[in-house]
C-alpha cells in the first residue's frame, strides 16, 4: 500500500533539514520507497519544492496567528504547519478544509499528537483570513524580498545591488516558479519530426524553446526515464544555457576536446552531438561513480567518441599540454543560477562560497595548459555572481597575454565574448559563459 504523498513530502523535508539531503535526489528515492503513483508523486514533489521555495514566507504568514515564534516550535510541527500553509495559500486545487484536517491527521502520524490543537487552530485562522493578510514588511527592499520570496538576506541584498529592486524581484519570483523540463533532441539518433511524433504518441506535450533550435519544453511527461524516446537515446535533458556552452565553443568534427569538470556529462554529450560523433572527447571528473554515469549516458545516446578519466581539474596532466583544440572549463560554483531547479541551494552557508573563486581560478589556470595554439578555452558556471564569473576570467586574461576573448553568436540575437544569462531575461538557467582564444 502506498503512503500519503503528504507524508512523503514531510519525510523528504525532514531529511533535507536533518541530514543535508538534496531534495531532488531525496524525492526520487522517497517516491519509489513509498510506491506513489504518478499523480501522488507529482503532488508530493509540488509540496516538497513548494515549502522549500517559500519557507520564510510561510513562516511569516503562520506567525501572524501563532502565539509562539515559529522557529521555537519543534521541527516536525513546523514542517507540518508549513505544508498546510502552502496548500492554503499557494495551491488552488486543495480545499482549505482538507488542508487543515489532513495536517491535523499528519501531526498525529508523525508522533506529535499533543500538537494537533495548535496545528488546527493556526491553520484554521490562516485559512479564514487568507484574503485579508497584511503585506510583507521590511525595513529595506532587500529585507522585504528576503521574506516575500524566501531567499537569504545576504543574497537579496546582493541582487538588489546588481540588478535594482524591480529586476531583483523578477529574478527571485522566477526562482519560485515551476520550471518546465527541457529536452535536447539527439541528432545522432533521430530527427526533430520523429522525436515530436514519439512524444505525442506517449501523451507528452513539447513546446519549442523560444530561442534555441532543437530544444523543447516538456509537460505531462511523468517519469522521463520510462519514456521509450528516452531509453532509446532520442533526447537528453539539458537547459538551453548549458547547451549554449558547446555552441559558443564552435566545435567541429574531428577535433580533440577536453571537458575538465564534466559530470554529469551534459556538456560532453552536447559537444559530441555538435561534432557529429567524430573526433575525441576526454571527459574528466574527480568522482569515479560519476564517470560511470557519463559512460552510461554516452552509450544510451549512441556516442562513441567520449573517453572518461579520473582527474582533478587542478592537477596537471603533462601528456595533455598543448594537445586540445578546445577545453571546456565548467567549474564548481555556488549554483545560484539554478535555484529555480534546486531550491535547497538558497540555504547554502555563504561562508563556504568564499573559497570558490580561488578553486575556479586554479582549475582555469591548469586547464589553459591543455589548449593548443589557436585553440579555444571556454569557461562557464551556473551562477550569476561576478566574483565567480567575469572577475575570474578578467584576472586570468590579465595574467595570460597569450589568450584573448573571442565573440560568439547568440541564438537570441547579437554576439558576445562573455555573457551572464539570467532566468528573468533569457528564459533559461542563470549561467556565465566566456570564450577565449589562444593566439
Amino acid at each position: 500500500m502506498s503512503k500519503s504523498p503528504r507524508d512523503t513530502a514531510f519525510s523528504v523535508l525532514s531529511a533535507c533539514r536533518d541530514l543535508g539531503t538534496w531534495s531532488d535526489g531525496g524525492l526520487k528515492k522517497a517516491i519509489a520507497r513509498d510506491k506513489l503513483d504518478s499523480r501522488d508523486a507529482a503532488f508530493a514533489s509540488r509540496l516538497c519544492y513548494g515549502v522549500l521555495q517559500n519557507r520564510a514566507f510561510l513562516d511569516d504568514r503562520l506567525g501572524l496567528f501563532c502565539t509562539q515564534r515559529i522557529d521555537h516550535l519543534e521541527a516536525p510541527v513546523r514542517e507540518v504547519m508549513r505544508l498546510g500553509a502552502y496548500q492554503i495559500l499557494l495551491m488552488d486545487r486543495v480545499p482549505d478544509s482538507a488542508a487543515v484536517s489532513e495536517s491535523v491527521e499528519q501531526i498525529r502520524r508523525v508522533g506529535k499528537p499533543q500538537a494537533a490543537g495548535i496545528v488546527n487552530a493556526v491553520l484554521r485562522k490562516l485559512a479564514s483570513n487568507k484574503d485579508k493578510l497584511p503585506p510583507i514588511k521590511g525595513r529595506t527592499p532587500a529585507e522585504r524580498l528576503s521574506v516575500q520570496y524566501s531567499h537569504p538576506h545576504w543574497l537579496t541584498l546582493r541582487l538588489v545591488s546588481l540588478l535594482g529592486e524591480e529586476e531583483a524581484e523578477r529574478f527571485l519570483a522566477e526562482n519560485n516558479t515551476p520550471v518546465p523540463m527541457t529536452a535536447q533532441v539527439n541528432p545522432l539518433k533521430t530527427s526533430e519530426e520523429d522525436f515530436l511524433a514519439a512524444l505525442q504518441s506517449a501523451g507528452v506535450t513539447a513546446e519549442p524553446h523560444r530561442w534555441l533550435k532543437g530544444c523543447y519544453e516538456l509537460s505531462g511527461s511523468g517519469d522521463l526515464e520510462k519514456l521509450a524516446a528516452f531509453s532509446e537515446g532520442h533526447f537528453t535533458v539539458q537547459d538551453p544555457a548549458a547547451k549554449l556552452v558547446s555552441l559558443a565553443a564552435g566545435l567541429q568534427g574531428g577535433e580533440f576536446v577536453i571537458d575538465t569538470c564534466s559530470a554529469p556529462g551534459g556538456k560532453s554529450f552536447a559537444a559530441a552531438m555538435a561534432m557529429g560523433d567524430r573526433g575525441r572527447i576526454l571527459s574528466c571528473d574527480v568522482h569515479e561513480h560519476k564517470l560511470k554515469l557519463i559512460e552510461n549516458g554516452a552509450e544510451r545516446l549512441g556516442i562513441s567518441i567520449i573517453e572518461t578519466a579520473l582527474v582533478d581539474g587542478r592537477t596537471p596532466k603533462e601528456e595533455l599540454f598543448g594537445a586540445a583544440d578546445a577545453v571546456i572549463v565548467d567549474v564548481p560554483c555556488s549554483g545560484l543560477g539554478i535555484i529555480r531547479k534546486k531550491p535547497d541551494i538558497r540555504y547554502k552557508d555563504p561562508k563556504a562560497l568564499a573559497n570558490l573563486p580561488a578553486i575556479q581560478s586554479a582549475i582555469l589556470e591548469n586547464a589553459c595548459r591543455y589548449v593548443k595554439s589557436g585553440g579555444t578555452l571556454l569557461y562557464s558556471t551556473c551562477t550569476i555572481l561576478p566574483e565567480e564569473n567575469e572577475k575570474v576570467t578578467d584576472a586570468f586574461l590579465a595574467a595570460h597575454s597569450e589568450f584573448r576573448k573571442e565573440a560568439f553568436s547568440l541564438p537570441f540575437g547579437g554576439e558576445a565574448a562573455d555573457i551572464t544569462l539570467w532566468p528573468q531575461r533569457h528564459h533559461c538557467d542563470g549561467f556565465y559563459i566566456c570564450k577565449m582564444r589562444k593566439i
